[in-house]
């Protein structure tokens, strides 16, 4: 074997190596950036039943505020904290649902 042809045989397998580095190297990136995704998801949840649960206390302190004579009727409100509970239930269990889906 003549010194081009080792030279070349030394070539091929450096490449190899380059090709089976970067296949590991892009495994890695993948499952970094699968995790932060999941990260994302995860807080993606927290802050939707946080947001929910906001603006639920935010409607019940604005309808604290009005006058005692237009006093809801007691049908209403309790139709309206019904719908806030499915809300809660909502963003919670779809929070979980995120959590066992992974």
């Amino acid at each position: 074997m003549n010194s081009l042809d080792s030279r070349k045989q030394l070539l091929i397998a450096e490449s190899e190596l380059n090709r089976a580095q970067l296949v590991q190297e892009w495994r890695t990136m993948a499952s970094k950036v699968h995790a932060l995704t999941e990260q994302a998801r995860s807080i993606s949840s927290i802050a939707s039943a946080v947001a929910t649960l906001v603006a639920g206390l935010s409607s019940l302190h604005h309808k604290k505020s009005e006058p005692a004579a237009e006093k809801p009727s007691w049908w209403k409100t309790l139709l309206k904290g019904a719908g806030l509970a499915s809300s809660f239930w909502q963003a919670f269990r779809s929070q979980s649902s995120d959590r066992k889906g992974n």
